[in-house]
């Protein structure tokens, strides 16, 4: 395999591989399309204020213009619980690889996430192949908890969120005393947690707007890149043959 040059000042570097930031590039045609979001909760409960509030965040986001789907966690497996072509499975990771963003929203249990939040974002793979389903889609991140306001699960979420290599935006939101935020019609009653909700809908789509022509070049890497070099060099002896 040819040796490529290094550059003197980085002898680290290859460079070949190193690419200047291309201003076309990041300034794609806007997509006219309406965003395509997920909206994953974390509760099975009958009365689930996680539930409300994807829902809540669902009107939301369709008024933004939004196309919106909701997955139901019922009857989801536990990861690694049933093989991947269970229809729960099949249904979570279709909707996963159909969305352009997501809204993760869990309860906040034992100060974390809950289980059943955490086995629906296991069941979605980091990477099928050469392919990584959830890479540069956007996530916004909510939780609920039944005490004072806490960041413990949003945090966790955020973490999950970079290790499926999402585009996080910054705004979140952490409604605490949910119980009192609901009216008996499941409604959100007016208040500065439902300004924050409001907020994050609001970016999320701005940010999946932003961000979705240019994905692929925004996560195009100089490691993969390197990485990808001899097998493509070898396919492409292959071919010469």
């Amino acid at each position: 395999m040819r040796r490529e040059s290094a550059l003197p000042d980085m002898p680290a570097a290859v460079a070949v591989h190193l690419r200047m930031p291309d201003l076309e590039a990041l300034r794609p045609p806007i997509s006219m399309h309406r965003p395509r979001i997920l909206i994953l909760y974390g509760s099975l409960r009958e009365v689930s204020y996680s539930r409300l509030l994807a829902h809540e965040s669902r009107r939301l986001l369709e008024h933004f213009g939004c196309e919106v789907r909701v997955f139901d966690p019922r009857g989801l497996p536990l990861p690694d619980g049933s093989p991947v072509d269970h229809p729960k499975v099949q249904e979570l990771r279709e909707l996963s690889a159909w969305s352009e963003g997501q809204v993760w929203i869990s309860p906040e249990r034992h100060g974390a996430m809950t289980g059943i939040m955490k086995s629906q974002i296991d069941w979605i793979p980091l990477s099928i192949g050469s392919v990584r389903p959830t890479q540069g889609k956007t996530l916004a991140v909510m939780e609920v908890s039944g005490g004072s306001q806490s960041f413990n699960a949003v945090n966790q979420l955020r973490i999950l969120g970079r290790w499926m290599r999402m585009i996080t935006i910054p705004n979140q939101s952490s409604v605490a005393r949910a119980y009192e935020q609901f009216d008996g019609d499941g409604r959100m009653k007016p208040s500065s947690y439902y300004d924050r909700v409001v907020d994050v809908c609001e970016e999320l789509v701005k940010f999946t707007l932003l961000t979705r022509g240019a994905s692929v070049y925004l996560t195009d890497r100089y490691s993969e890149r390197k990485e990808r070099a001899p097998e493509l060099e070898k396919r492409t002896a292959l071919k010469s043959i």
